[in-house]
């Protein structure tokens, strides 16, 4: 979220090196794809378990933590239609990833998938758009080094930038996620910089809105690693509004940004990731949508792409 951003708590203004001890950090291990220097080569393959264990087991062992009841087993999945019962996974320590009251919280096992395929212990994760934290969180629970931005840093580990001017250096990262604005639903900020504030369907048709995540991902092609990866977690838009059709309401953000990754990325996969908002159990959104002729969103695309050079 660069755009987007946090609630509360400062950060440190245009920092951003990595490897310092609030980073997490590890050594290149065994979990991650195969393929020598290029991670995740084969692209949909699955880690190779070692010792006897699957790979990043973490379990939940059958029993209830102060959080709520149990959450299954965490495997990595291997079919493009992912979902998982709770917005988090438990993890060995029992720390929660990112904050869960957060409003437009990644789904930290979505990131936990990512990292397991495309990163190995020790690599570089970056979040331009960091928001509560999630993705540093999963990323030292599996041992890889973090660094995390937003325009309003929710903690002090984040560091204070805009995504479409990140302050690391070129070819530094071995993985990049990002989870941005989709659309102004979402009141993220009062900073003007942020993106959340830009209309994907407005009067320009979106233009604002588009213009500024070419900015973004063309920031993230700058900072990654050649024949690394990324990952980016969105969703389409319906608002309607007054006077205007179902037709002009809908907003097809996943298509039009997914172009956009093709500017400066080779598509490696589309991957579904079925939505448990708690909207989708409110029967009153149901008829209106029935009434209204529209559909809720079901699902967020995640889109997987890789630098190649």
């Amino acid at each position: 979220m660069t755009a987007r951003s946090g609630r509360h708590g400062e950060g440190r203004e245009g920092e951003g090196r990595a490897g310092g001890s609030s980073h997490g950090g590890g050594s290149r291990g065994a979990n991650g794809p195969r393929g020598g220097g290029d991670r995740g080569e084969g692209d949909s393959r699955v880690p190779r378990e070692r010792g006897g264990n699957s790979r990043g087991d973490l379990r939940a062992g059958g029993r209830g933590t102060s959080r709520g009841p149990a959450r299954p087993t965490l495997r990595v999945f291997t079919t493009t239609l992912w979902e998982y019962p709770s917005q988090h996974y438990t993890s060995e320590s029992g720390s929660m990833q990112g904050d869960k009251e957060y409003v437009g919280a990644t789904p930290s096992w979505v990131i936990w998938q990512l990292l397991q395929r495309y990163t190995r212990e020790g690599d570089l994760v970056v979040d331009p758009m960091c928001g509560s934290g999630t993705t540093i969180d999963v990323a030292r629970d599996l041992k890889r080094r973090a660094l995390g931005y937003d325009l309003s840093p929710s903690r002090s580990d984040i560091f204070r930038a805009d995504a479409r001017k990140v302050p690391l250096e070129n070819a530094k990262a071995d993985f990049v996620f990002i989870d941005p604005p989709y659309s102004t639903h979402v009141d993220y900020s009062d900073d003007p910089r942020c993106i959340g504030k830009l209309d994907a369907g407005g009067e320009d048709d979106g233009r604002a809105y588009y213009d500024a995540m070419e900015g973004v991902i063309g920031e993230i092609a700058r900072v990654l690693r050649p024949k690394r990866y990324m990952a980016l977690y969105v969703s389409d838009s319906f608002k309607k509004r007054a006077g205007q059709r179902a037709s002009q309401s809908f907003m097809p953000i996943g298509f039009e940004l997914f172009d956009l990754l093709r500017n400066h990325f080779t598509p490696i996969d589309i991957i579904a990731v079925v939505r448990h908002n708690a909207k989708l159990e409110r029967g009153n959104w149901h008829k209106a949508a029935e009434e209204g002729n529209f559909f809720l969103r079901g699902f967020n695309y995640l889109f997987i792409a890789k630098k190649e050079s």
